[in-house]
């Protein structure tokens, strides 16, 4: 969906008026109209702003142009139901819900990550070691095992 329809969507779906929407917004109610006609964009505090009272990604605001992935399990992203949340509610797009919850992670290490995976992750055609052997060669390639500590 392109980003003219996602924020008419989000409008309708809240019962508002064009008016009503830019009100919540400060903004006219023309700079909601051209959204909606596609003839511009919100900036990106307004976008912000936009996922904060509704309760949805800015990735999904501009129509998913990126693929998301959980950053420390690789999990897809494509649910905004599954992206992690900063302590202040803002999304934090770079991890699930269940690898970075309240501002922390939840696995400490790779090799918890990995077990956790291995076990959860196995069944009678991928037995655990198998599932720890496949999770090994993906998941230490994602940003969060490779950042480093400050």
């Amino acid at each position: 969906m392109k980003t003219n329809e996602v924020l008419k969507n989000i409008r309708i779906q809240n019962n508002l008026s064009q008016n009503e929407m830019a009100q919540k917004l400060f903004v006219t109610r023309q700079a909601v109209s051209r959204w909606e006609n596609g003839e511009t964009t919100p900036d990106i505090e307004t976008l912000k702003e936009i996922s904060k009272i509704f309760d949805v990604s800015v990735n999904t605001l501009l129509g998913s142009p990126r693929k998301l992935i959980c950053q420390c399990c690789g999990m897809p992203l494509d649910d905004d139901g599954f992206i992690s949340r900063e302590p202040d509610g803002d999304f934090n797009e770079s991890y699930c819900k269940w690898c970075y919850t309240d501002g922390e992670f939840v696995y400490k290490s790779l090799d918890d990550i990995l077990d956790f995976l291995a076990e959860h992750m196995s069944n009678e055609n991928f037995p655990p070691e198998k599932a720890r052997e496949y999770f090994a060669g993906i998941i230490p390639k994602l940003e969060h095992w490779n950042r480093k500590e400050t």
